[in-house]
């Protein structure tokens, strides 16, 4: 057998493509077979750690690209900056902490929300994100079919839940106890990332129920960062941004 049909076997596709390549160069350097092996094996496992982040972003669902890096946050106030500084640890996630982002629409929520899934992602975290309608939906085809207890199961292996846009629909009483069961079932045993753009005295217009709603909120910000992010639209400011930087003299 081969080096490469072993290679195939043993799912090493560094080595079935490379190896005759990095043993040549490894000839020309003289270098000793335990250095060579080295060398050959370190590059494996790195394409292998690329590999993976790759499909635990892929895996995540996120609606688009951000990372933290590229995330803007001149605008905002120096208190949440060092916030969004401390998260960045992801210590939350070990810590199983939630952080609620509440503010207007385009002020940067859901973009700091993949931004800090994506790093969760780099660093070997399970990721999920969903928006709040998609959830119900899932919710409900899961009740449908009798498989919501394997749902759970399922949304409780994540690391790290990312639940967008709570506030942009309202729920009826049943939705409204199946989102309740689903969170109390989460909370403490994995963190979340919840972004809304209603503040809290204004949740009840969600959830139309006043008990319900204080169960959840008490629930959700128990032990939590809560970012009030209310303030310029983060669009608004990436458009200036960019326009600024590609010398455009568009008004806005």
């Amino acid at each position: 057998m081969s080096i490469k049909e072993s290679a195939y076997i043993l799912r090493l596709p560094f080595i079935r493509n490379n190896y005759e390549e990095c043993a040549k160069e490894a000839r020309l350097k003289d270098m000793s077979f335990e250095d060579f092996l080295e060398e050959l094996l370190k590059n494996e496992v790195e394409l292998r750690t690329r590999n993976s982040i790759k499909t635990r972003i892929r895996r995540a669902k996120f609606p688009y690209q951000m990372i933290l890096q590229d995330y803007q946050r001149e605008h905002l106030s120096i208190e949440i900056r060092q916030k969004i500084h401390e998260l960045e640890t992801l210590e939350f996630i070990d810590n199983k902490q939630n952080i609620i982002l509440i503010g207007n629409p385009g002020t940067g929520k859901t973009a700091l929300s993949i931004a800090l899934g994506t790093e969760a992602c780099q660093q070997g975290k399970k990721v999920l994100f969903v928006s709040i309608p998609t959830l119900l939906i899932e919710l409900k085809e899961a009740m449908n079919q009798n498989q919501i207890t394997m749902y759970k199961r399922k949304f409780e292996s994540y690391d790290l839940i990312i639940l967008d846009e709570l506030g942009y629909c309202t729920f009826d009483q049943e939705r409204g106890e199946i989102l309740f069961n689903l969170l109390s079932s989460r909370n403490e045993k994995g963190a979340m990332i919840i972004t809304s753009n209603l503040t809290f005295d204004r949740w009840n217009e969600v959830f139309k129920d006043q008990v319900l709603t204080g169960a959840i909120i008490d629930r959700l910000a128990y032990m939590s960062y809560l970012i009030d992010m209310s303030g310029d639209s983060y669009r608004t400011l990436a458009t200036k941004n960019w326009n600024t930087k590609n010398g455009s003299t568009t008004n806005q």
